[in-house]
């Protein structure tokens, strides 16, 4: 099979891109984003399955191709992080602006343009291939920015219950660093959440005998956690990190010491270390400190992988055959939707546009980005379901 790309503007995966933009889908929030999208996917024959859940618009498709292969899905968000103070943006948020080769808007980066990505790589597909093996599907939220309690979570829940499994499956987060194609997510990292409530007892700070001062007392124990070296990490990940993203203490006065100190944190994890390990050992440093406290503990995501398979060999191939680069295979970043859906024992990588502006003002992506994702994405789907009969 021959792969060539001309680096003309793409001008099907623009408008479609354009269009999602336009409408203003801040978390959970859809705002028609799965209404365009479906519209060209039962036109290709897909089966449409609308999977709401609360408040949350969640969508599953599928196509069969009749004749028997693997499964591949594509997953992604159409809700967006909210725009902040519209007099920063050079152009309006939700207008979609193309400018100087660069297509802005809330969401272009993060993550609408693959999704369009993702719909005219399949169209242009099944023209050109006609019969294909296996089946192809997409599995799409509006609750990936915010909650994430009532989206991906919640549709995978129910493929599971009726027994619908898929094989590979790849999520359009913007995941390269500085050009198109140059790193794919094969994995991420744990995500867990706390919330330390610290007692100490209130009182005039002229008095400091009589009190108890609880962000005195959360000094040396926030230290010792920061310090400490919580493992080593491993090949597939770098060493775990802690980070106090909060800290509340004080009535708004001078000369009053408060009754608690309130702070948060976050702990992102390699597979090095289990939840399990970090509750335990961060409760022994609390305790060792003397302090009376009360601790809450919240998880996001356990830490996942993808080892290297048929799905990777294929992303890696089709990146240097189109973008001629090499490839780098990486667990960093954030969460996503990825932590979901590879516990189903299901093959998964995120692959999609540059993420330097992603959550900022002025999000943009260059429009002939679009044309060269849009190629991948109908390479990777030759690769894995073409018929090469």
């Amino acid at each position: 099979m021959t792969h060539s790309i001309e680096l003309i503007e793409d001008t099907e995966t623009l408008a479609l891109a354009q269009a999602l933009i336009k409408n203003p889908s801040v978390s959970p929030k859809d705002a028609g984003c799965q209404a365009l999208m479906i519209q060209r996917l039962a036109a290709m024959g897909f089966d449409i399955t609308p999977m709401p859940f609360a408040d949350v618009e969640n969508f599953w498709a599928l196509k069969d191709s009749g004749i028997p292969g693997p499964t591949l899905v594509f997953a992604g968000h159409t809700d967006v992080v909210p725009a902040g103070p519209l007099t920063d943006w050079t152009y309006p948020p939700f207008e979609a602006t193309v400018s100087d080769g660069w297509l802005y808007g809330r969401g272009s980066a993060d993550m609408k343009s693959a999704l369009a990505a993702m719909i005219i790589a399949c169209e242009r597909f099944i023209h050109q291939q006609g019969d294909f093996i296996g089946k192809i599907g997409f599995l799409i939220t509006s609750d990936e920015e915010a909650a994430a309690k009532h989206g991906t979570v919640r549709v995978m829940q129910a493929l599971a219950d009726a027994k619908i499994h898929f094989d590979y499956c790849v999520v359009g987060e913007p995941s390269s660093s500085k050009t198109l194609g140059d790193m794919i997510r094969v994995g991420r990292r744990g995500s867990l959440n706390a919330h330390l409530l610290i007692r100490g007892k209130s009182g005039h700070v002229a008095y400091p005998d009589t009190l108890k001062n609880p962000i005195h007392q959360a000094m040396p124990a926030i230290n010792a956690l920061a310090c400490k070296q919580w493992d080593q990490g491993n090949d597939f990940f770098p060493a775990t990190t802690f980070q106090v993203s909060n800290f509340n203490a004080g009535v708004g006065v001078q000369n009053v010491v408060p009754g608690d100190a309130q702070i948060e944190f976050n702990f992102r994890y390699s597979s090095a270390s289990t939840q399990a390990d970090l509750i335990g050992q961060t409760e022994a440093i609390l305790a060792a400190h003397g302090l009376d406290f009360e601790i809450k503990w919240s998880l996001s995501g356990e830490p996942f992988l993808t080892e290297k398979g048929r799905l990777i060999d294929a992303a890696v191939a089709s990146l240097r055959t189109i973008t001629g680069q090499e490839v780098i295979l990486s667990t960093g970043g954030g969460t996503s939707d990825g932590r979901f859906i590879a516990p189903y024992g299901i093959e998964l990588i995120e692959l999609g546009l540059v993420n330097e502006t992603i959550h900022k003002v002025n999000e943009r992506v260059r429009v002939e980005d679009l044309a060269v994702l849009t190629t991948i994405y109908t390479d990777l789907l030759a690769r894995l379901v073409g018929n090469h009969d």
